[in-house]
């Protein structure tokens, strides 16, 4: 199976096995998405992992030798505007847009051990949160060499890193080295290959020992408070952070409580 999905103390990790590159294609694309509707939706799950399996690659983005069924510049356009449909074989366009309009708010750690490229890069920014990486990765959207644009406003890159950077990125497609790619905010670390997974399941386990409710606050706070204005942002994360508020008071024992606790010990 290309893609490996485990739980364990609320820590999932997703592990994509295609090799020699670990491409993308239609049916992993569809598989990724099932794998991420699950660990969104399970409560016992509090944070997640990504990372590859080998040393080549992390990701080589999509697929370039996935035949292309006989399609009309209409029936493209028509697949493009539509959701994906289980009932049908997978295909481009197809799985990935689902895949990019999920709504998450658990937080998920990289573990970047190679070439993170293109569709690999755009999924890396879009649902990654945390991003350790070994020397050997690098990151990159080579798609404008061939006349492919628009990664840029896809990945929303510009929020992420500094504005000439991203433009460096985007415009040049020349790829950004591990250190490069820490210096510019793109990735938090640089580990060695054989420290990154143990790197990582520590990182994943400081943020998994936060209640579940309050990581689904700071996430859903922090992702839509960037498109308000400051006045809509504060009344947003102050609802959020009250009827969270409220939700805990009912679990954690009283003032009361804890003043008798205090004089049953003494």
């Amino acid at each position: 199976m290309p893609l490996h999905y485990e739980k364990q103390d609320g820590v999932a990790v997703i592990t994509l096995d295609n090799p020699p590159i670990n491409v993308f294609t239609p049916d992993l694309h569809k598989a990724f998405y099932e794998i991420l509707r699950d660990f969104l939706s399970d409560r016992a799950v509090k944070v997640g992992i990504w990372t590859a399996a080998g040393e080549r690659a992390f990701c080589g983005g999509d697929d370039i030798k996935t035949p292309r069924p006989e399609r009309t510049q209409a029936e493209v356009i028509e697949r493009h505007f539509s959701m994906s449909r289980d009932d049908e074989a997978p295909e481009y366009p197809g799985w990935e847009a689902e895949v990019l309009s999920l709504n998450r708010y658990k937080p998920i750690v990289a573990a970047v051990n190679g070439p993170c490229m293109g569709q690999g890069l755009l999924y890396l920014l879009t649902l990654t949160d945390i991003r350790l990486a070994t020397p050997n990765a690098t990151f990159g959207f080579p798609e404008i060499t061939y006349g492919m644009g628009g990664a840029g406003g896809a990945s929303r890159l510009g929020r992420q890193i500094p504005h000439t950077a991203a433009m460096w990125m985007l415009l040049t497609g020349d790829p950004f080295d591990a250190d490069h790619a820490r210096d510019v905010n793109l990735i938090n670390d640089v580990v060695a290959p054989e420290a990154l997974m143990d790197r990582a399941h520590e990182v994943a386990a400081r943020i998994a020992r936060h209640p579940a409710l309050a990581l689904r606050v700071e996430m859903e706070a922090y992702q839509r408070a960037q498109d308000m204005n400051r006045t809509d942002a504060m009344a947003f994360t102050s609802h959020l952070y009250r009827l969270q508020r409220a939700a805990l008071d009912t679990r954690l024992p009283s003032s009361e409580d804890i003043q008798s606790h205090k004089k049953a010990g003494e």
